[in-house]
């Protein structure tokens, strides 16, 4: 099975490609769906955006975890990560550049956004990642290129996260500060494996920004 997420549907919200200002590509976590994570975009209140969440095969886009060595996780982290390059590609023919472009996940979603963008780092619309990190081992060679040039990346966390270690957060925090990227880091005490008002309230201010300097 080489490519086992190729041909899984893509859910769509929000404006159509044609007339949207900006896009969001939204990656659902482990066990959930492309329609549960499509479900933010009602918080998110921009109808300027077109919404657009792929759907993982089996519901988890990789089988170990994320701190796990990656050629563990394969080939399902590369199917993942093509699925996600497909979608910016197919964003950026559509007439919305990538500084317009917003790449978004939760948990395991998170984990592959950071991923995706940390390899192709350039300017984006910005970068959320909800509960996740950078994916592979600690001590193992990283992929990444390219420079993020002032991207806003927005990492939010609990700080007692079982599935999230805090260092890791931090760690990818200074990685993506070192690509170029302008980011914003907090930690919500005692949070459960979640997304918080907090949060989305602040991925909404980015998105208005990044509205507002498109039109």
């Amino acid at each position: 099975m080489k490519n086992p997420h190729q041909g899984q549907p893509v859910l769509r919200a929000g404006a159509a490609l044609a007339q949207a200002h900006a896009a969001m590509i939204m990656m659902h976590g482990r066990g959930a769906s492309a329609e549960s994570i499509l479900r933010l975009a009602e918080e998110f209140k921009q109808p300027d955006f077109a919404y657009l969440a792929p759907e993982a095969a089996g519901g988890t886009w990789y089988p170990n975890r994320f701190i796990a060595p990656a050629a563990s996780n394969e080939p399902w982290l590369s199917s993942a990560l093509a699925v996600v390059e497909n979608l910016v590609a197919q964003v950026v023919e559509a007439g919305i550049p990538a500084a317009q472009v917003m790449l978004l996940g939760f948990s395991q979603g998170a984990c592959l956004a950071l991923e995706y963008a940390a390899r192709h780092a350039t300017r984006y619309g910005g970068v959320v990642g909800l509960s996740g990190g950078l994916i592979g081992a600690a001590d193992e060679p990283r992929h990444d290129h390219g420079n993020f040039s002032g991207t806003p990346i927005f990492l939010g966390c609990s700080d007692v996260d079982f599935h999230i270690p805090q260092a890791r957060v931090e760690q990818t925090a200074e990685m993506l500060k070192a690509l170029g990227a302008n980011v914003t880091k907090r930690f919500y005490i005692n949070m459960e494996h979640t997304v918080n008002h907090d949060e989305v309230k602040f991925v909404r201010g980015m998105m208005a920004a990044l509205i507002e300097s498109a039109v």
